[in-house]
């Protein structure tokens, strides 16, 4: 087994459970443009899907709209940190591997929103950086994240590992070439044996690679 440098994680549905406030989100702005709301576990499942058009499946548009996003930003800027918790065994998972790792978060959601958020929870003092769509040309599932994260701390990518929860995560360690692993108890459900589905076995796993 090749030892490890960096751990990057995914934060929503890895380490954060912000499913609530996403799918709020999501539904103020189907509201407000005339839509219906769409069930919460639907729509997270969608959300990690990397072949659907996002725009057209929530909002029936080919792309992002200025309304949207402006409706979208607005109502996220005031509610990200209600209804969110760290999922079960995180902050001791994130105590167990930080003094062996460089710990680094890569999310799809804003980076002013990604460090708001952490820092809330109090687990920001275990993370050397954050990336989020917004410091980057391409989200994942595209590298961009990653080879922004490697560059950083000049570390090569048979060091590296990407934790997600989502099919997105997946794909986006397999385009970095690095290696991955997938948890359970996220907004997607795997079959894959290889997915952990708590996070004191994922602590282990981790550990054996220091």
């Amino acid at each position: 087994m090749i030892k490890k440098q960096l751990i990057i994680f995914d934060m929503d549905g890895t380490l954060i459970d912000s499913g609530d406030v996403i799918a709020n989100t999501i539904n103020f702005v189907r509201t407000n443009i005339g839509l219906e709301t769409i069930e919460k576990n639907e729509m997270l499942i969608q959300l990690n899907n990397p072949d659907i058009n996002a725009a057209e499946y929530f909002y029936g548009t080919s792309h992002f709209t200025d309304e949207q996003t402006e409706l979208f930003t607005k109502y996220y800027d005031e509610n990200c940190i209600k209804d969110i918790l760290l999922y079960d065994g995180i902050k001791e998972m994130l105590e167990s591997i930080d003094e062996h790792f460089i710990l680094t978060v890569a999310t799809n959601a804003s980076v002013d929103f990604a460090t708001k958020m952490i820092k809330h929870l109090n687990i920001d003092k275990h993370f050397d950086m954050v990336v989020g769509a917004s410091c980057v040309e391409n989200p994942k599932p595209k590298p961009d994240m990653i080879l922004k994260t490697m560059d950083k701390f000049n570390i090569d990518k048979k060091y590296t590992i990407l934790i997600g929860d989502s099919l997105k995560d997946k794909q986006a360690a397999l385009n970095a070439q690095i290696d991955n692993i997938l948890v359970n108890w996220g907004f997607s459900t795997h079959d894959n044996s290889e997915a952990f589905s708590c996070s004191q076995k994922l602590t282990k796993r981790l550990l054996e690679f220091k």
